[in-house]
């Protein structure tokens, strides 16, 4: 019996050993989580431009009509559409801002960008879902930070419908010479690393280009 309660007070002591220490993390871990909520709040993005973009294999960002791809283009372009196939890959690059440089009530921070799910609606068209390929740090200094998103799609597979002309004048407004991420939007919804792990944002935000959103 004695043994019993022996073994039962060391439990209630290692229990509350624990617990106290739980309560401890907890409450030293409350102003980071704060903390990582302010930044992820106040970070802001917008759709920058597009670049690296090519379409079967050719690169198209010194093109801007058709008749600017060679003839051995036209070849490749016109059998990847005649297999019912289009396939693009390009870099969209979204400009972020990290407001929390110090120069208000809120000290300077660095947020860590861990995530940034996304799906690309191109003329209003949702189309593939993706992420960013690595975390990345957004300085708290009021510039912006290039965050990349690299994209590899088959065009074909949604707009198949537009037919040869269609699919390159496409690719051409999306990122030729003359192209214009107005055609382009991303549905993302950001996640911030913090002391105690990833925290996403409490709702998806639409990033476009003319103006930024947070």
């Amino acid at each position: 019996m004695n043994l019993l309660r022996n073994y039962l007070g060391v439990f209630q002591r290692t229990a509350l050993l624990s617990l106290c220490i739980a309560l401890s993390f907890s409450l030293q871990s409350c102003p980071s989580v704060l903390n990582a909520l302010n930044n992820l709040q106040r970070l802001q993005f917008k759709l920058e431009n597009v670049s690296n973009f090519r379409v079967a294999g050719i690169q198209i960002d010194n093109k801007s009509k058709l008749s600017d791809f060679s003839i051995s283009d036209g070849l490749s372009l016109s059998r990847a559409v005649a297999t019912n196939r289009f396939p693009a890959t390009f870099t969209i690059n979204v400009a972020a801002i990290n407001p929390n440089d110090g120069k208000g009530t809120a000290p300077q921070r660095t947020a860590t960008l861990s995530s940034l799910d996304f799906q690309l609606i191109i003329d209003d068209l949702p189309t593939i879902k993706g992420d960013i390929s690595q975390p990345l740090d957004i300085p708290g200094n009021g510039q912006t930070t290039m965050v990349p998103v690299t994209v590899s799609m088959d065009l074909y597979e949604y707009f198949g419908n537009k037919g040869y002309d269609g699919l390159v004048n496409l690719a051409l407004v999306l990122g030729g010479a003359k192209g214009s991420t107005s055609h382009i939007k991303l549905d993302a919804r950001p996640t911030v690393s913090t002391a105690i792990g990833n925290i996403a944002y409490p709702g998806r935000i639409i990033i476009v280009d003319k103006q930024f959103s947070n």
